[in-house]
């Protein structure tokens, strides 16, 4: 460890760029003894939350977009390109997360319903359509949702 006064608990408090890279020294030697074992079980819980936040989030995005090309008629040949854009956009970073973290589908399908309100009531904010005029299930999949040749 660099020279310091600092404890490493103190060091995450202060400079944090600076814990991470002696917390990856000290794990490179297994110097288990110094490591601020509450803090980086802290960044490591969070990453796993962080990954799944994220993806639910995408795929709450997905279904809004999904839900603009199926159903915002009068905004349709103005927007199409931008929303297939947007959807492509989703799937690839959806894609990308399953990649590194296979185990997060699971997230996917136990958030589908929940995600689907959310993009929901995004597209109904955005569109100010009757909200009895789009469906509260789903209409279209989680495998369609995610099929990068499928669009509604």
């Amino acid at each position: 460890m660099k020279e310091s006064k600092l404890t490493m608990s103190e060091l995450y408090e202060t400079d944090f760029a600076l814990w991470l890279e002696q917390t990856a020294i000290l794990l490179k030697k297994q110097d288990f003894h110094h490591l601020d074992l509450p803090n980086l079980i802290e960044e490591v819980e969070s990453l796993g939350k962080s990954d799944k936040r994220a993806i639910t989030s995408y795929l709450m995005r997905l279904c809004e977009h999904l839900l603009k090309m199926q159903y915002w008629a009068s905004e349709r040949e103005r927007c199409w390109r931008g929303w297939k854009r947007e959807v492509r956009s989703f799937r690839q970073r959806i894609k990308v997360i399953l990649k590194d973290s296979p185990s997060l589908k699971n997230v996917l399908q136990e958030n589908y319903l929940s995600a689907y309100h959310q993009g929901r009531n995004l597209f109904l904010d955005a569109s100010e359509l009757d909200k009895n005029l789009i469906p509260e299930a789903p209409q279209f999949t989680l495998e369609q949702a995610l099929d990068e040749n499928w669009f509604p």
